[in-house]
């Protein structure tokens, strides 16, 4: 049996409920590519909340737990200052949020590319206490030989090529990668290193549609577009991008809702209630029974 968690509707306070195993592996994902062909493209979404989890969790193969939470959560200018308690922490609310969906957490900046041996400690600690069943790391043939040592100590790893966020410094921006013939010939030789090294998914981010369409055809292991190509074996999106909580959001994103505009139009109009005393009413209050 494994646990999620519920919205009690008389208290508003989660509560667990027992649910039978239903949930995705690795092994079962990974094979859901057959001699490089995914008929059934792999569905995955960031999540950072139980509550929220709960709600993606019937749709989604996969629910990321993203070091985007640092910008989308705590108003952070980038990814580079989120710790690995917050991912910790959040990891384990989407985990007890969901029970079928495969959980997976980015690992921090910082937190494992000193050594394979910082990554494997610090991937462990992850894994101990969100209950996620991988981590995320960025980075190409830089980190093969990390990726290697944590999938042979039983930590599944799904890697990121392309555009690397917590590289933003680096990179100078948030542009697409591999408009150069140099850089698309990286971003290749870092897609079939980290395939070698032994990762189960590859997300590859904010590329050339070519490359992606190229990586995405000479790996064994399912791959992820977030900005890459519709022939990718999955897709990614932020949530929150997604559902129209911000004004400005990336090229590739598609909005599916406006949510924002609906949140802001349900609070004016609490606002105006409370102002004029029209809320609460006789149905919101306590009074003595008759």
């Amino acid at each position: 049996m494994s646990t999620t968690f519920t919205i009690d509707t008389s208290t508003s306070r989660a509560h667990p409920t027992p649910a039978p195993m239903k949930r995705l592996t690795v092994p079962a994902l990974r094979q859901r590519k057959i001699n490089g062909q995914t008929a059934e493209p792999i569905v995955m979404l960031t999540a950072y909340t139980a509550r929220m989890a709960q709600l993606l969790d019937p749709h989604c193969d996969v629910l990321l737990v993203g070091d985007s939470l640092g910008q989308v959560i705590y108003g952070l200018p980038s990814t580079i200052p989120v710790t690995l308690d917050m991912m910790c922490n959040h990891g384990a609310a989407v985990v007890r949020g969901s029970y079928h969906s495969l959980v997976i957490v980015d690992m921090p900046f910082g937190s494992y590319e000193a050594s394979p041996a910082q990554a494997f400690e610090n991937a462990a600690r992850i894994l101990r206490e969100s209950g996620a069943a991988g981590v995320k790391l960025e980075g190409g043939e830089a980190m093969a030989e990390t990726i290697e040592f944590l999938s042979a100590r039983g930590i599944p790893v799904c890697a990121h090529v392309g555009l690397t966020p917590q590289a933003v410094n680096a990179l100078g921006g948030y542009g697409a990668r591999g408009r150069s013939q140099a850089e698309a010939e990286k971003i290749l030789r870092d897609a079939k290193a980290v395939e070698q090294a032994g990762c189960f998914m590859l997300v590859i981010e904010g590329v050339m549609e070519d490359i992606a369409n190229e990586v995405t055809a000479s790996t064994s292991c399912p791959t992820i577009g977030i900005g890459a190509s519709a022939n990718c074996d999955g897709q990614v999106l932020v949530i929150d991008d997604m559902l129209g909580m911000f004004e400005r959001v990336p090229r590739f994103v598609k909005r599916y809702g406006n949510a924002a505009d609906t949140i802001s139009t349900a609070v004016a109009q609490y606002a105006a209630d409370v102002r004029s005393r029209a809320f609460p009413t006789t149905d919101q209050v306590y009074r003595p029974k008759k």
